[in-house]
């Protein structure tokens, strides 16, 4: 089943609450997010996009997740 751009921002918003994300997209998907938190400060790309898969908390896992592909822009606030 396809997830909705706010079904994946409510997800991400539990794991960095204070975070400016976007989430675009509509087939629901492939879809693309930009998440800016402070927590990234000091990480390089691949820790930051680990953390922000990690928060997906399984939808994105194998053949069955629900969505197969998310576009990533990851970074601390300037």
């Amino acid at each position: 089943m396809p997830m909705s751009a706010q079904e994946i921002e409510d997800l991400l918003r539990e794991s960095f609450p204070n975070a400016d994300i976007q989430v675009s997209g509509d087939d629901g998907v492939h879809m693309s997010a930009m998440v800016v938190d402070e927590s990234f400060r000091g990480k390089n790309r691949v820790q930051q996009q680990r953390a922000v898969y990690a928060a997906m908390k399984g939808k994105m896992d194998g053949a069955n997740g629900e969505l197969h592909a998310l576009a990533l822009t990851t970074r601390a606030p300037d």
